[in-house]
């Protein structure tokens, strides 16, 4: 006999949802995390309509609206000389949203401790145990204690203890592509998630709690060293190729300091005897499509139903299936180009026609897959909409 069926390691937007689920499922489940909540963590805390969605599904968007999180149903992206806007949802979840991590992951435990896992905050995992052939038995914690389980899942992040005691394989690895600092802004309202895109520059603004703006600003990561004592002259700099929103953005007030991030981008093979990863343990691509928590909430999902019904082997490709798009396409607006030929066709085409800029609105949502929405039978349909203004 084992204390539980699943000892799931990280409680954050992948392990929360997971315990939640299985634990629905009957499942004895334990869920630990280092950290003790509410607290904050480093995050771009987008939720796109497809992570919406899987909340309205858990039960949970009601909690999360009643933060005071302002909805967002409209993306916009500014190219220079041409900005597209239009819908990123659909008729079922229209909108997304972008609640303080402190709000949302606290939700989230919460949602687990309900469906009747047990908890564990302020547990770091010292190390897994084995058996003598090599299948994870459990987790030691700091404290000594084993604790011992059918399966362990590391849902700990791209630094996961999980994944580096089982030496799990990486693949399409990409070193960090971009650099990004955000902070939170008083007097810059917006009902919008606002993308700007410039030659080796990027930056987005999105409404969040408490009437704040979240603004983060990137840059190719090979300039980390050259701007890392002047991010704020960095990003003013930056915003003056945008004039009307230097002009916004001078009017506002910054709230708190720059917190900066860059990360690998990988795929590890996400499960083996007596484990299995999920989220950005398993997978992680740069933050600037924001698409970290929907993939974590899609990912648990994904996981879940592998556990419940004994397919866990099966996993790795649906993962992939849904995630590698998205992965390569994340690879490309990482590498902050200019657009190439194909993509400047495209945009000028959609300009004008709300059904197009709603359909690029959608991709880069998450709704739609680059695997579909670049087929050359969705292209040629695009290309040749009509001008609507």
């Amino acid at each position: 006999m084992t204390d539980f069926d699943v000892i799931v390691v990280g409680a954050r937007c992948a392990g929360s949802p997971l315990a939640t689920l299985l634990a629905r499922r009957g499942y004895r489940a334990l869920l630990v995390d280092r950290a003790t909540f509410p607290s904050d963590t480093v995050s771009t805390h987008v939720v796109h309509p497809p992570g919406v969605a899987a909340l309205q599904r858990w039960g949970l968007l009601d909690q999360v609206v009643a933060t005071g999180v302002p909805p967002v149903g409209r993306y916009s992206f500014d190219f220079g000389p041409v900005t597209l806007s239009g819908a990123p949802g659909t008729p079922d979840s229209p909108y997304a949203y972008a609640p303080r991590r402190t709000l949302l992951d606290k939700i989230l435990l919460d949602a687990a401790a309900a469906a009747g896992a047990e908890i564990r905050e302020g547990f770091p995992v010292e190390e897994l145990t084995f058996d003598d052939d090599g299948r994870v038995t459990g987790i030691r914690g700091q404290d000594g204690t084993t604790t011992t389980a059918r399966l362990v899942v590391g849902a700990d992040g791209r630094n996961s203890v999980v994944a580096k005691a089982v030496r799990a394989p990486a693949y399409e690895d990409r070193p960090p592509l971009t650099v990004g600092y955000y902070s939170y802004w008083s007097g810059l309202p917006t009902d919008t998630f606002e993308a700007y895109s410039r030659p080796g520059r990027g930056w987005a603004v999105c409404p969040t709690n408490d009437g704040l703006t979240m603004v983060i600003a990137g840059w190719p990561h090979d300039e980390l060293a050259d701007h890392r004592n002047d991010i704020d002259g960095t990003m003013r700099a930056m915003f003056e190729t945008s004039p009307t929103f230097a002009a916004r953005i001078r009017d506002a007030e910054q709230e708190t300091r720059h917190v900066g991030a860059s990360v690998h981008n990988y795929f590890r093979v996400p499960s083996g005897p007596g484990w299995a990863l999920v989220g950005d343990a398993g997978y992680c691509r740069d933050y600037i499509t924001a698409q970290g928590i929907t993939d974590a909430f899609l990912d648990a999902e994904l996981l879940a139903d592998a556990i419940v019904t004994d397919h866990l082997p099966g996993y790795q490709a649906r993962r992939d299936a849904r995630a590698m798009p998205h992965y390569q396409m994340t690879l490309g607006i990482a590498a902050l180009q200019p657009p190439d030929e194909q993509m400047i066709q495209l945009v000028s085409a959609i300009a004008g026609n709300q059904e197009g800029m709603d359909a690029f609105a959608r991709l880069n949502s998450g709704v739609t897959s680059p695997a579909e929405f670049f087929t050359p039978e969705n292209l040629g349909r695009l290309l040749s909409l009509p001008d609507s203004n």
